[in-house]
């Protein structure tokens, strides 16, 4: 069955680790193309590319971006279960992001092929 829903690949990587709740938010991560961070009581999260994380970070492995092509209604439903529920038939884990336009979906860059053959097999297409 085709989808409406467009779906870019992001051309770059992205790591996420935590970040001690003491420290501020480093100079280096506003020179990445994209990041997000999530600080709550409990921790500080922070998705980054790849390329602007210093070494000695410890990160999470290495993610690649699927970008879902908005801007997305908030009045819209399923759109992240269209998404999700193939990758998680295939035993496919992934890293949710949500932003006030649109979605993003990380899969792991050794499930990276397997996640876009995936989608592309449940009716989803790229655009890129």
């Amino acid at each position: 069955m085709k989808s409406d829903i467009k779906l870019r690949r992001l051309n770059f990587s992205l790591g996420i680790f935590q970040l001690p709740m003491h420290e501020p938010v480093p100079e280096w991560v506003y020179q990445s193309p994209f990041f997000q961070l999530v600080r709550t009581t409990e921790e500080c999260s922070l998705v980054c590319a790849m390329d602007y994380i210093p070494k000695d970070r410890k990160v999470e492995p290495i993610w690649k971006g699927i970008y879902v092509e908005g801007p997305l209604d908030f009045s819209l439903t399923g759109i992240l279960q269209q998404i999700i529920a193939p990758l998680a038939e295939a035993a496919i884990p992934i890293f949710a992001i949500s932003t006030y336009l649109t979605d993003y979906i990380l899969v792991t860059e050794p499930n990276w092929e397997v996640a876009i053959n995936t989608l592309q097999g449940a009716g989803l297409a790229f655009v890129d």
